[in-house]
């Protein structure tokens, strides 16, 4: 019931400055009502976020993203992550029936996958980097033909996430292994500690710059009090923001 005015205020606040990609996601049924939804709000495009809970084959998951496509008429990026593993044969499937399949976003940090349906695709779609901690595999996707991800960090550390990523476009080897050293890998060591923190450390990390936005959804988990104050101070040594 909230889905409809999310993407509506998204829409609304950015007045066309800036295109809304809305996430659809959970069974076909539910993904292609929300896709619809998305498109009648004025979203300029979709990501399909991966499936509902249980495994499925390879088939099913094609059947899944191809029905989301063929609902809409705008552009649609597939994320594979997690449940949702496709193959470049099927991929390259899927690109032929669907027009609006315009990008692959991975999750996985499969190297020979993604170097496979690199290959295999070429620019038929529009590649972005989507693990967790993205900054972290920028250099490495770069030389593989994916040239931008999708930062996490811009959350709450919009500046020197600005900085990583020109440093990265600029092939300044020396700005981007000083700041994986000095924020990156202090915060994965943070971000390991447990399954989910990904998540946690976002919501973590805004609460610090005054953007709280509460807490976590069960059964997530929140930071725990000493990774809150290292986070907070790793925040504080890069400076404002």
């Amino acid at each position: 019931n909230e889905y409809p005015q999310i993407i509506k205020t998204a829409v609304d606040t950015c007045a066309g400055s800036v295109p809304i990609l809305a996430g659809v996601g959970g069974p076909t049924r539910q993904a292609i009502h929300m896709a619809q939804e998305a498109e009648r709000l004025g979203a300029k495009g979709l990501l399909i976020l991966p499936h509902y809970l249980t495994e499925a084959s390879q088939e099913g998951v094609t059947a899944h993203v191809e029905a989301i496509c063929k609902s809409v008429k705008i552009g649609v990026v597939v994320y594979n992550r997690n449940v949702c593993r496709l193959t470049p044969s099927l991929l390259e499937q899927l690109a032929e029936r669907c027009p609006n399949l315009i990008g692959y976003k991975d999750g996985l940090g499969d190297i020979e996958l993604m170097v496979s349906v690199r290959r295999r695709l070429g620019e038929r779609f529009t590649y972005l980097g989507g693990l967790p901690t993205a900054e972290v595999f920028a250099a490495a996707y770069k030389a593989l033909g994916v040239p931008v991800y999708s930062s996490a960090v811009f959350n709450f550390i919009p500046r020197t996430a600005m900085e990583f990523y020109k440093a990265i476009a600029a092939d300044d080897h020396e700005t981007v292994g000083k700041i994986i050293d000095d924020f990156f890998l202090p915060l994965l060591e943070i971000r390991n500690r447990r399954a989910g923190y990904a998540v946690s450390m976002v919501k973590a990390g805004a609460k610090i710059v005054g953007h709280d936005a509460g807490p976590v959804r069960a059964p997530l988990t929140d930071l725990l009090p000493d990774e809150y104050e290292r986070l907070a101070a790793l925040i504080r040594k890069l400076g404002p923001q």
